[in-house]
């Protein structure tokens, strides 16, 4: 009898999970459980039945088990994945392996460090930079906004008429990279943070597009300090493997081609100037 054909209460799929102590002293061992499981069954379920079934001290990170947050992130046999939303049902003849992410420090069984990432983050300044303050909305021009005595109905009404406002097509413009939510799927896949683990990478680099390209902003001038180095935009050889495996369906893959096509027009431009 196949194990398709086994009452779903009989089902089990084998789960091989990485683990590595907080002191590092057990790196490279591997433990193994025969989980049960059903159609329903998440990567991030099946770690969370062994935790309550087989073994208490496993450790892994999830939040929002929607795909959202980015925090269940891990291989599943080679491959960058959000536990929530990969299903075991796909590996029940060939069994999981279970990893942490690939090109991070790893802190403890399917934990990795994150600071290093968020540190690239930061470098790119990941928000909004205004022109100036008095673009900022609230700062500048109160006088323009519907007067108080209109009450909170003329608000929701004819709504601010100070601001920065933006037209579908300018919004479009940067929308595809604002659906980034940070899980660093992109990272375990990138082949470049091997020989250049100092590479800013996909994701920080698809956000710093995400804010060049609103209409919004004027930092561009200032991230182009940082993507116009040897570890900003230029390591990536456009393997393409960001893009295939984001759960969100962003395009790393674009925001380095345009961050490298930006910087070379730039720095044709100021060569033309002499």
């Amino acid at each position: 009898m196949s194990e398709a054909d086994l009452p779903v209460e009989a089902r089990t799929v084998r789960l091989e999970v990485a683990r590595t102590s907080a002191d590092g002293a057990d790196a490279g061992r591997r433990d193994v459980f025969d989980v049960p499981y059903d159609d329903r069954t998440s990567v991030l379920d099946a770690l969370q039945w062994v935790k309550d079934h087989a073994d208490p001290t496993l450790t892994f990170r999830w939040s929002c088990k929607m795909a959202v947050c980015g925090s269940c992130g891990v291989m599943v046999n080679g491959r960058p994945v959000l536990g929530c939303e990969t299903f075991v049902r796909g590996y029940r003849t060939s069994g999981l392996v279970v990893e942490p992410l690939a090109h991070a420090e790893v802190l403890r069984d399917l934990v990795v460090d994150t600071d290093t990432f968020l540190g690239k983050l930061a470098a790119v300044q990941p928000w909004l930079v205004p022109a100036g303050a008095t673009r900022l909305p609230l700062v500048d021009a109160p006088a323009e906004d519907p007067a108080p005595d209109r009450g909170e109905d003329a608000l929701r009404a004819h709504g601010p008429s100070s601001g920065s406002l933006q037209t579908p097509g300018e919004l479009a413009a940067f929308k595809g990279f604002a659906e980034c939510i940070d899980c660093m799927l992109c990272y375990a896949a990138c082949p470049q943070l091997d020989p250049a683990p100092d590479f800013l990478g996909p994701a920080v680099v698809a956000t710093a597009r995400r804010w060049d390209e609103d209409s919004r902003d004027a930092g561009e001038l200032d991230r182009a300090d940082v993507l116009d180095t040897e570890f900003g935009a230029w390591p990536c050889i456009q393997v393409g493997a960001c893009t295939q495996v984001c759960p969100k369906g962003v395009d790393p893959a674009r925001a380095l081609r345009d961050a490298q096509r930006v910087a070379t027009e730039t720095w044709e431009a100021r060569s033309r100037r002499g």
